[in-house]
């Protein structure tokens, strides 16, 4: 009876929002806590246990699970507690394991530690013996290092943006790890591409990596590959190895991987051009929407805080003010001085709202005149996996046309929950601000007559060469337009 050690730890940071996270932003699980609460979830987890508790003879050790929201750079002490705790419990759990499973995201960053995956890879590996197989599962957003890839066996890597494939990812890294048990041996090939890509055409369903993506899938259908994916990082986690990059798992054969691996790779460089973000003027987007026919989508994504940014930017919400647009508008905000001040003036109570830049010093504070219309501890429920989305409190403020929720965390937002947590349906409003780069279709831009991707300042912007990268290894593109690429495959096998 194989007995698999299970473990997590995902967070995604951007290295451009200037509040760094701590221990307390993450969402501790131990022991039987990490299966009991993501059994039958759409998470990475839901979908390993799954696959684990269905094969016959397998005994799962659960040992220890850290998850948090997307934020800034995690702290010293931050990941010194989480890291110091996760080992001790792989330790604690260690004797008589016989292959582990690690939950991960891949776009972690911590002062004093900027690859922490890695870092716990090597740990583990220290911990189990260079014998046992660890396969890990990774967010297609996440940076895959050398040293990650010298310390596991294998990784399943999300198909899906936006992403829908949480539990599919896990159920895929659990059959690899049980194909690795029964005696597969896997050669891992990857080719670094030295592009950031933002923009539609990152899409899946619809844009051009999509058709990379499937490419990868085709593999793994076909009996080519044990795993295959692309992962196009997060351009917000400024780290050493920052990049694109194909990743192709075999079973024995390293020539296969190698050159499916750099197949994929050439295929996504052909059209990095095109996955760039397209972005409108602010200015332009709200002249457009004043005579918009239906609903207008302000897609708000250098202020997105699944992407690691603050929340706090009013930059839409102040520019729709200055332009005097009438319509009825729909607006995030993370804010706690206003949220305190809200619960201080009550339910119903009027005050003068000091609003966005409380934690972003970039973004200037506008002024308004507000009512309190909804007061709530902000305890929600994600749309898209049914998992926690803890806003703090929050307040539902009005001001003429304008409806602002002002949350206390960085909440998620990249789907509707917050929305209607607060009991607003954003199909009732004529413009609404997405702080997300892209969400299902169907929320958002299904319905709406228009989607503007703004062109903003923020720690999350599409526009790249605003964010001031200075650890990421150069030339890349497009921060650098003549940048060459020539495809070599790296092997690792253990």
């Amino acid at each position: 009876m194989p007995r698999i050690l299970i473990a997590e730890c995902m967070q995604e940071i951007s290295s451009f929002n200037p509040v760094p996270s701590s221990y307390k932003d993450f969402r501790i699980l131990r022991g039987a806590e990490l299966i009991d609460t993501q059994r039958g979830t759409n998470t990475g987890m839901g979908g390993a246990v799954e696959v684990f508790e269905s094969s016959q003879g397998v005994e799962l050790v659960p040992a220890y699970g850290a998850r948090a929201f997307s934020a800034g750079r995690l702290s010293r002490k931050g990941f010194e507690r989480v890291a110091t705790e996760l080992l001790e419990h792989v330790r604690g759990h260690a004797k008589g394991i016989d292959a582990m499973y690690f939950s991960m995201h891949g776009a972690m960053g911590a002062d004093g530690e900027l690859d922490p995956e890695g870092y716990l890879l090597q740990e583990c590996r220290k911990i189990l013996g260079e014998k046992l197989p660890i396969v890990i599962s990774l967010d297609l957003h996440g940076i895959c290092t050398a040293r990650m890839l010298q310390h596991i066996n294998g990784l399943a890597i999300y198909h899906t943006y936006p992403h829908v494939d949480f539990a599919d990812t896990g159920a895929r890294a659990a059959r690899l790890l049980l194909k690795i048990l029964a005696g597969a041996e896997p050669k891992i090939a990857r080719v670094v591409v030295p592009a950031l890509v933002r923009g539609d055409e990152l899409i899946t369903e619809t844009g051009v990596y999509g058709a990379v993506i499937r490419q990868a899938q085709a593999l793994e259908r076909n009996g080519t590959a044990l795993a295959a994916g692309f992962m196009i990082g997060n351009p917000f986690t400024d780290v050493l190895e920052l990049c694109s990059q194909a990743i192709v798992v075999t079973d024995g054969d390293a020539a296969a991987a190698e050159r499916e691996a750099i197949k994929l790779a050439e295929s996504f460089w052909s059209d990095r051009a095109l996955m760039q973000g397209r972005l409108v003027q602010l200015d332009d987007a709200i002249a457009k929407a004043k005579t918009l026919e239906g609903a207008a989508i302000f897609t708000d994504a250098a202020d997105a805080t699944s992407s690691g940014a603050t929340g706090d930017s009013n930059m839409i919400l102040a520019a729709l003010k200055q332009a005097n647009y009438q319509g009825k508008v729909l607006v995030p905000l993370v804010d706690p001085p206003a949220v305190e001040a809200a619960m201080k003036a009550g339910l119903g109570g009027k005050f003068r709202a000091s609003l966005g830049g409380a934690l972003d010093k970039r973004f200037t504070p506008v002024e308004l005149d507000v009512t309190v219309d909804l007061l709530s501890r902000g305890n929600i429920v994600l749309e898209t996996s049914g998992g926690p989305n803890n806003a703090g409190n929050t307040a539902v403020l009005l001001h003429k046309n304008y409806t602002i929720i002002v949350m206390t965390k960085s909440a998620n937002l990249f789907d509707r929950s917050v929305f209607y947590a607060a009991g607003r349906d954003p199909k009732r409003y004529d413009l609404v601000v997405v702080k997300s780069p892209h969400c299902e279709t169907h929320m958002f831009v299904g319905w709406a007559a228009r989607n503007f991707n703004i062109d903003v300042a923020g720690a999350t912007s599409a526009n790249l060469k605003t964010l001031g990268h200075k650890i990421c290894r150069r030339p890349v593109y497009p921060l650098e337009p003549d940048t060459k690429f020539t495809p070599k495959a790296e092997l690792y096998a253990r």
